[in-house]
């Protein structure tokens, strides 16, 4: 989608591909990157309309002791089931696509590029495009299966057998190459990936 001739690039990964630490990095050249986790986090703080919905249908066993809703445990939830994953997203996300839309539309008024840092950007481009964004490229940060999962299983402190669950949960990483615009590969250290996203960043300055 390009507003006010504004670019607007999708940032998407498997779990643990090291797709935050691009991001990271794209912010470090100026650039405005919009994070979907972090608004997905922010429209459910507590006493949010999406917070009362979820905590109606999953009951307060989800919460912490100050009544916010623990990830953690929702999370544990919603992976091994895949219905209770698809209704925790039909209660989310149009609160995400609605705030996504708003900081593209508030941001492309002064901004080249925009990027939108978003895990299950391909799944969800039907509902992307029903909000009326869209991307004019897709940039896919890629590692190989065993380095997921080895960097899945320490980041969140979880055995192999949930790790593998996890990673199932989501399409398939080769599959998701085939949408890709751009490919950065997080196979190797981060010096690598600093490099490579070197060469990438002068390509649009």
């Amino acid at each position: 989608m390009k507003q006010n001739n504004c670019i607007i690039i999708g940032l998407t990964g498997g779990i643990a591909t090291g797709k935050s630490t691009v991001s990271r990095i794209i912010k470090k050249y100026g650039y405005k990157v919009i994070d979907a986790d972090k608004i997905a986090k922010e429209v459910v703080e507590k006493d949010t309309p999406a917070y009362k919905e979820i905590v109606e249908f999953f009951g307060e066993g989800i919460l912490n002791e100050d009544r916010s809703i623990n990830r953690k445990k929702l999370g544990s939830i919603i992976f091994k089931k895949e219905l209770l994953r698809e209704k925790l997203n039909d209660i989310v996300h149009p609160y995400v696509f609605q705030s996504i839309k708003k900081l593209i539309d508030e941001y492309s008024q002064s901004e080249r590029y925009i990027f939108v840092d978003v895990p299950l950007l391909i799944e969800e481009m039907d509902n992307f495009t029903k909000y009326g964004i869209n991307f004019h490229e897709i940039w896919l940060v890629y590692t190989d299966d065993k380095t997921q999962l080895d960097r899945l299983i320490v980041r969140d402190s979880i055995d192999k057998k949930e790790g593998k669950q996890r990673i199932k949960a989501q399409m398939p990483i080769m599959l998701k190459r085939e949408y890709a615009t751009k490919v950065i590969d997080n196979g190797g250290n981060l010096e690598t990936l600093e490099k490579q996203m070197e060469k990438i960043m002068d390509e649009i300055m």
